[in-house]
């Protein structure tokens, strides 16, 4: 049976004219080289230029979806400049690219962004049926995935960034960074071209969201799971081999033999694009120049090949003008009677002349400032089958990581680059087939259809199962109301930083809510039930909270607890030493100075060491590392070492949540005990040996609980449930289903 893909991207792969025109690409060669046995494909994309006459659209949809397997997206001229000129090019492409300094926003942009990605994503679910996959691409959809899962959480999504991603510093400049990271997060495979791409993202996501990650995979907090993986993606091979061996090609590479008989020819070519390095590689191709006599430029060609982009983008404009007067300069300074030094040429190239270029050029110059992959350098060493060129590739290219017998170079040194070059054409030609031939291997093994196959195997493979469901806690709620309404008495023993409340970077900032009161005060005047606050705070933090004895309260994980109605506070932990706290003061102190935003907590029972105003990455390897090097200290001492929600605390062996509540049951027969909490110090409550135990996990990090709430939100939302059930008398319903 075969297996629908829906490949969604910015444009079909076809030109829209007074006739309809197959594009060419290396993502049109991935996919054509898909098995028609396997997969059926659909495309679904914008058809290029704008008309608004709903005849002329109906007409041009049959002829793509009938003769071409296409199916278009219009889009006005207005949501063409805004989502395309504007946002993408103009606000997301830069910043991708390291390039603040380029990037423009208007908040216009963004609405025709957000509606466009909309379109894209309505027109996905018209045709979408179980078991077909989406695969989304690049970063004009970025929002798309995330509409997508939201409206459809059984589909199975892939999302490919056929850019590079920055690290965080420079993406964070984006005003919507946040909405366009957690709209890649709605893929069930996020693809990048090199794992430095990936690794950005996960920081970069952990720092905007607050979700950490497993090094191939980020949860997010309603359970669903989205894996990443690297895919470089390579050229369209057979297409090569197949010019490569054509009497076209043997012709024109005989012809540019004859026209540059006797000179070294180094080749460039590339999209007029600023991230390209274009001016930079005039630097040091200047400096080479003026490294040279006049007999020695006449035996050096360089050939420019500028293909036009983005004309209508006024950096463009300036960036073509800058380029075309560098160029002139050169010339005009370089020149000899018999030649120039420079042939520039603004203008695509013919397949084939391009193939017999770079079959022929001496030397590869590839040296953009940054760029996702660059296939011209993958091509450029797939058209050395005869000859024995040098390729000079800028470290900052992903293809960087695969072509490693190159001649890396930083494009931003000229003086070094202008001296490779000199090196590279003084390089022996045993030595250069020497570089090129694992290269040319990988480049034509590793080809785009590869690319793809493995890209959907992958997808394939997704699991799309959410390990926290909506609908997790339902059971919970059910057993919870039988009880009530069959007149048993119940005990909540509830957390609080985290569960009843978020978290917040000072921990004095998290004063109970109207709302949080409300509730706790509520549900204690329901007959048989009791409120308990298990916290890991002080008592003096939780009588500052909760000045009322309303309910009651264990404070620093049970060595402290109050009685409802009452105000005095009793110690349960008059027996236990703490002189201990001695030995590991000064380490968790030396920590607090060497990890700016941490501090230390002295606590009458424990010592607690926070990161959670630290940077996340950097403060989750330091406590870590604390953890560990605790855990060898204290490794005779009576003590429990716990890493919690951004802390690592020290208190004794003999204190904690679980023992605390294990003592308050004997007081009285409990027909419910519910216990939630949202980090590892709530693991002792849950690991209870009652058979009445309802357990809930907030949050989506593995635990012994038996059900979950995504958040402290959701979780107020299903006491407020319990609560209204309560007070209307809707409590008595039908025995729960199991939850294994």
């Amino acid at each position: 049976m075969r297996t629908t893909i829906i490949n969604v991207s910015n444009r079909l792969p076809v030109t829209v004219g007074e006739t309809i025109t197959k594009s060419s690409g290396g993502l049109v060669a991935a996919l054509e080289g898909l098995s028609p046995e396997d997969y059926h494909l659909k495309w679904i994309g914008w058809p290029g230029g704008s008309t608004d006459d709903p005849a002329r659209q109906k007409k041009i949809e049959q002829l793509l979806v009938q003769e071409h397997g296409c199916v278009p997206v219009f889009l006005s001229e207005e949501e063409v400049a805004g989502h395309y000129g504007g946002f993408s090019n103009s606000s997301i492409w830069p910043l991708l690219h390291y390039m603040p300094n380029f990037m423009r926003y208007d908040p216009a942009w963004w609405e025709h962004y957000r509606n466009v990605n909309q379109r894209f994503a309505d027109k996905v679910l018209e045709l979408a049926q179980p078991g077909d996959l989406v695969w989304v691409h690049d970063y004009q959809l970025m929002l798309m995935p995330g509409m997508l899962h939201a409206a459809m959480p059984e589909l199975k999504i892939g999302f490919f960034l056929h850019t590079p991603f920055p690290s965080f510093e420079t993406f964070r400049c984006h005003p919507k960074r946040r909405e366009l990271v957690a709209g890649m997060l709605g893929a069930h495979l996020i693809g990048f071209h090199t794992f430095g791409y990936m690794r950005h993202f996960r920081s970069t996501v952990l720092r905007l969201l607050g979700l950490e990650s497993e090094i191939t995979r980020i949860r997010s907090d309603d359970g669903h799971t989205s894996a990443m993986g690297v895919f470089p993606i390579g050229i369209n091979a057979p297409k090569f081999e197949e010019t490569l061996g054509s009497p076209e090609f043997a012709q024109r590479r005989d012809d540019f033999l004859r026209a540059n008989a006797g000179k070294r020819v180094v080749l460039s070519v590339e999209r007029m694009d600023y991230t390209k390095g274009i001016l930079h590689r005039l630097d040091a191709i200047e400096e080479f120049l003026s490294r040279l006599d006049v007999n020695e430029r006449d035996s050096i060609k360089f050939i420019f090949v500028s293909v036009p982009s983005r004309e209508s983008v006024e950096e463009y404009q300036e960036l073509r003008a800058d380029t075309e007067a560098r160029v002139g300069r050169i010339n005009g300074q370089y020149a000899t009677l018999s030649s120039s030094p420079i042939r520039f040429i603004h203008s695509s190239v013919d397949f084939t002349d391009l193939c017999a270029l770079y079959a022929t050029a001496d030397v590869g110059m590839v040296t953009p400032l940054i760029d996702g992959m660059n296939l011209v350098a993958k091509e450029y060493i797939a058209c050395q089958r005869e000859h024995a060129g040098v390729l000079i590739l800028s470290e900052f290219a992903g293809a960087a990581e695969e072509l490693s017998s190159a001649v890396l170079v930083n494009p931003y040194d000229a003086r070094a680059v202008a001296q490779t070059l000199a090196e590279a054409l003084a390089l022996p030609e045993e030595e250069r087939r020497a570089c090129n031939e694992p290269m040319r291997a990988r480049v034509m093994q590793f080809d785009a259809q590869h690319w793809a196959r493995s890209f959907l195997e992958a997808l394939q493979a997704a699991d799309i199962s959410r390990s926290v469901e909506p609908e997790s806690a339902e059971n919970a709620a059910a057993r919870l109301r039988a009880a009530m309404g069959g007149g048993e008495r119940v005990a909540l023993f509830l957390d609080y930083d985290g569960t009843l409340r978020e978290m917040e970077r000072e921990p004095r900032a998290a004063k109970p809510t109207p709302e949080i009161r409300e509730l706790l005060q509520g549900l204690q005047k329901l007959r048989n039930v009791d409120v308990l606050l298990v916290s890991g705070r002080s008592h003096q933090d939780l009588e500052l909270f909760f000045p009322e004895p309303d309910f009651s309260c264990v404070a620093e994980h049970g060595a402290t607890f109050r009685r409802a109605g009452q105000r005095e506070w009793v110690q349960w932990d008059r027996d236990i030493s703490y002189a201990w706290k001695e030995e590991i003061r000064e380490l968790l102190r030396l920590y607090e100075h060497s990890t700016p935003g941490s501090w230390v907590e002295e606590k009458r029972t424990s010592l607690v060491w926070h990161h959670r105003k630290t940077d996340p990455e950097f403060g989750t390897w330091k406590a870590n590392q604390l953890t560990h090097e605790l855990g060898t200290m204290m490794a005779n001492e009576p003590v429990k070492i716990r890493q919690g929600r951004k802390i690592v605390e020290v208190t004794s062996a003999q204190v904690s949540k679980g023992v605390a509540i294990r003592r308050l049951l004997h007081e009285h027969d409990y027909g419910a005990i519910l216990c939630v909490g949202d980090d590892q110090t709530d693991e002792s409550m849950f690991e209870l040996d009652q058979p009445n135990l309802i357990s809930i996990k907030i949050g989506a990090e593995p635990s012994r609980a038996r059900y979950r709430v995504a958040d402290p939100a959701a979780f107020r939302r299903f006491l407020r449930e319990l609560l209204t059930a309560a007070r209307d008398g809707n409590l008595h319903t039908a025995q729960p289903a199991v939850i294994h």
